[in-house]
């Protein structure tokens, strides 16, 4: 008997062990075409449902309790087949998962791919208020001018504007243009456009990921008050060598990759040019030495995207990328007399470090050099003048990823980034030196932060995530600190419901200087001293998450409000010119905005896209005459430009055959608010002086434009010949020839035959462009 119990107590001591004993299941998820890691892959374990996403790079672990049953590792990603595999889990396992493109997304015969499970993490997740995007999507939506653009699609999602009329550049739920964060595989990227912002620096052909958080912050975020656009690189196909171009309207790309090392390391090589000065070269030589003939300026933009890595180990990888892009307008005058040069661009390198210390602690060690400037270069006869600005950046950042048990998943790091800023520097000098006049300042600034993160699964209802991001700046003889809490909450109704909420508060240490309603490459970046304040934000959100009809359909929707603290702008009659006291000219103020978001999105079967809603006010108020300077509209409340209440966007895309590809989209929302005149008055000296006319504009952005709509479709016919894919694309951007507003500006009425005698003023406006067709090549090898 004695026996008996002391081999019962064995056996229920062995199971409590057995109980309390876990392993961990370890690895990278991979495209098997390619060997490029998959970034928010979903892998979970079919029957104790323990799940997780993979990080940046690929890596994901999950613990799962020590069983003698067979267990079935699953994952699941976009456009892949579904991957599943019988496992044994009596140690700890590392494994990477090969998973493959599944041809229903090309080939009507094929499977057809249902992203049930990517919808399943819209509701199982706390994240909310972000936004990712598919290299399909980018590829197939129409653009203006056939040049496929990530930023453009964006401003289809709810929440996000555009600055104007094809514009490139992004106001996310009532912030300006400078208080977005883009990141270019960690780089800071400080004006994201080309050609005066119709196009984004973006080459899709080079871009492997897109995340864009308009709330909700993660914690190791920061630097920013509004948005966080995310951008990861391809790495390079480590199994062959391949290659992808296209040749359209206005610009050719390139891309070639391959592998360095079969299966250990690969490159990728990505690049872009306009052609517009090709042709502009051969009119202007046609037409030279013709009197009346004017030369045409010489304009083209190019970008450079490298990429290369190193798998030196089974614990560690090395990665190096780096990107190059410039604008250049150039104009020559007729007798060499007059030469004006004027180009802008950014510059960015990343050096990356990944290693697994254990299956369960993953780090990223990252340095980081970022810089952006812009030259103008005139010459007049024996006069020269020239001007220029930049801001550069040297970053080193750490980034632990910690998986402490099925309930905790923390991130924790640090950063530090020096920044030299140059700020309107001027030179005028003759070639004789006689004239020799200099202008500009020199700034320099830290900035630190260390975060901390910790996604904690409660039960099956509910689920936290809690930060703290901690973050400083020194410049000029002043430190400025701040705490920014980062925390979310998901309530989960059934399988297919959940509720969220999120508050997030941020900081931002660095300023975009623009007297103009539009951001320009003349924009200059400006640090926090002891007269400009940081900038400060808090945003409160709240939504639901439901999956309808078998969950092929996402519906969301999310009411935010967010105040914003020591925003910056000019005063009225600010001088700026070749001023090296900036800081006199500014008025500080405050904002908010507020809103509500509505969004249904289908991915399954030939039909697929989203229809977005916003409803949305934004604010500012600039009454701090603290400084001496006055405040700007009375002190009253007004609507900047960028205000919209009302924007819907309606998405659709048709794959027909493995052939036949369409898309549509259609746009409809208020239009920018400008400042009107609103009358005129006469003005004439007591001793009977010429009488002058003057402006009585009144408020600040007085007027609404009016509204905004627009309608592009695209036709794509894909080909496959012998060595490899390609595809025509024809796309009509403004199909029904809509005149929207650009501008609105006055010209006088004369009453009649005395045209030098102005009775009146008539408003017009400008609109930029009609339909335009356009045709373009893509392939692949």
């Amino acid at each position: 008997m004695k026996l008996f119990f002391s081999t019962i107590l064995f056996i229920i001591s062995f199971f409590q062990l057995q109980a309390q004993q876990k392993y961990t299941i370890s690895g990278y998820v991979k495209d098997i075409a390619n060997g490029e890691d998959l970034i928010g892959a979903s892998v979970w374990e079919s029957k104790t449902k323990v799940g997780t996403t993979t990080n940046s790079y690929g890596y994901f672990a999950i613990e799962v309790p020590a069983t003698t049953d067979t267990l079935i590792l699953r994952a699941s990603y976009s456009g892949f087949l579904d991957y599943s595999k019988k496992i044994v889990l009596d140690k700890n396992l590392q494994i990477n998962i090969m998973m493959s493109v599944d041809k229903g997304q090309e080939q009507i015969e094929g499977i057809e791919v249902i992203d049930e499970d990517k919808f399943k993490d819209a509701v199982e997740k706390t994240q909310m208020s972000v936004d990712k995007l598919e290299y399909r999507e980018i590829k197939t939506i129409p653009v203006i001018f056939g040049e496929t653009d990530l930023i453009k699609v964006l401003q289809l999602k709810p929440g996000v504007k555009s600055g104007s009329e094809a514009s490139a550049g992004l106001y996310v739920r009532g912030g300006g243009p400078d208080q977005n964060l883009v990141l270019l595989d960690e780089a800071t990227v400080y004006n994201a456009s080309h050609l005066f912002g119709f196009f984004s620096i973006f080459n899709s052909d080079a871009i492997k990921n897109v995340e864009l958080y308009k709330g909700d912050f993660p914690a190791q975020y920061g630097g920013r008050l509004s948005s966080v656009l995310d951008i990861k690189m391809k790495e390079g196909n480590k199994n062959k060598f391949s290659g992808a171009g296209g040749i359209g309207l206005i610009a050719s790309r390139l891309t070639l990759e391959g592998p360095i090392q079969k299966g250990k390391s690969s490159f990728i090589v990505s690049g872009r040019r306009t052609y517009f000065d090709l042709i502009t070269r051969q009119i202007n030589k046609a037409n030279e030495g013709k009197k009346d003939y004017n030369p045409i300026p010489d304009y083209y933009f190019y970008d450079l995207n490298v990429k290369a890595n190193y798998e030196i180990s089974p614990k560690d990888r090395l990665f190096v990328s780096g990107y190059f892009g410039r604008d250049v307008f150039q104009f020559a005058g007729t007798g060499g007399n007059f030469n004006f040069d004027f180009d802008w661009g950014n510059t960015t390198a990343t050096a990356r470090w990944n290693h697994v210390f254990n299956p369960k602690l993953f780090l990223n060690t990252t340095l980081i050099y970022s810089d952006y400037q812009y030259k103008i270069r005139n010459r007049f006869s024996s006069f020269i003048f020239n001007i220029g600005s930049a801001v550069k950046d040297y970053s080193f950042k750490t980034d632990f990823d910690y998986l402490h048990s099925e309930k905790h998943h923390i991130r924790f790091g640090s950063q530090l980034t020096h920044h030299k800023f140059d700020v309107a520097r001027i030179r005028f000098a003759s070639d004789d030196n006689r004239v020799n006049f200099n202008s500009g300042n020199g700034f320099e600034g830290t900035e630190m932060g260390v975060y901390a993160n910790d996604d904690i699964k409660i039960d099956e209802q509910w689920r936290l995530n809690v930060g703290l991001r901690g973050s400083g700046f020194l410049g000029r003889n002043k430190f400025y600190t701040g705490l920014e809490p980062r925390t979310a909450v998901r309530y989960k109704l059934n399988e297919r419901t959940s509720l969220k909420t999120s508050f997030s508060q941020m900081y931002q240490y660095v300023h975009l200087l623009s007297n103009s309603g539009a951001t320009l490459p003349t924009d200059i970046w400006y640090p926090s001293n002891d007269v400009v304040r940081p900038q400060r934000s808090r945003q409160v959100a709240a939504g639901i998450s439901h999956l309808l009809k078998e969950n092929t359909f996402l519906f969301t929707a999310e009411a935010y409000y967010k105040t914003m603290k020591n925003q910056i702008d000019f005063k009225d009659g600010a001088q700026l010119f070749a001023n090296d006291n900036l800081d006199a000219e500014f008025v500080f103020g405050k904002g908010w905005s507020y809103g509500v978001e509505l969004y249904i999105e289908k991915k399954a079967g030939k039909l697929t896209g989203w229809v977005g809603y916003t409803l949305s006010w934004t604010k500012r108020q600039f009454a701090d005459s603290s400084n001496g300077n006055g405040p700007i509209n009375f002190g009253k409340a007004f609507y900047p430009r960028y205000d919209r209440r009302h924007d819907i966007s309606l998405v659709l895309m048709y794959q027909l055959n493995d052939k036949w590809t369409f898309a549509f989209n259609w746009v409809l929302g208020n239009n920018s608010w400008v400042t009107l005149q609103q009358g005129r008055f006469g003005v004439q000296g007591v001793n009977g002086s010429d009488f002058t006319l003057g402006n009585d504009f009144g408020l600040r952005n007085n007027y609404q434009m009016p509204s905004y709509h627009r309608a592009d479709f695209n036709i794509i016919r894909k080909f496959k010949p012998r060595w490899g894919e390609s595809d025509l694309t024809f796309s009509v951007y403004n199909v029904y020839s809509r005149r929207n507003a650009f501008i609105i500006y006055y010209e006088p009425v004369t009453e009649g035959a005395d045209i030098n005698f102005t009775t009146n003023y008539r408003a017009r406006q400008l609109a930029l462009f009609p339909i335009i067709p356009t045709l373009t090549y893509n392939f692949r090898f």
